[in-house]
């Protein structure tokens, strides 16, 4: 009887090994969660800068106040009859 209450023990003491260390154990477990969260974060990041990039491009194709603002801030356009201050800093 003392024989198999030793043979159980290590049976046990193994499968709680594997369970926390071995392949495929809780360990790799937490680290596949912590990975899953941020590749969550992250495809949330990339579905808003997308969100924000389809609303431009349907501001482009809507109207022309759009072009009209990225030809002013993006290559410094001028309408005939404005005034163009620049302010550089020290």
């Amino acid at each position: 009887m003392r024989l198999f209450t030793v043979a159980l023990l290590m049976v046990l003491a193994w499968l709680q090994y594997d369970f926390w260390l071995g392949k495929n154990g809780m360990s790799d477990y937490l680290t596949a969660t912590e990975n899953v969260a941020l590749q969550q974060q992250a495809n949330a990041e990339l579905a808003q800068r997308n969100h924000q990039m389809y609303a431009e491009i349907h501001d482009l194709h809507r109207g022309q106040e759009a072009v009209e603002e990225r030809a002013r801030n993006g290559l410094g356009m001028i309408k005939p009859g404005e005034t163009f201050f620049r302010i550089v800093g020290e």
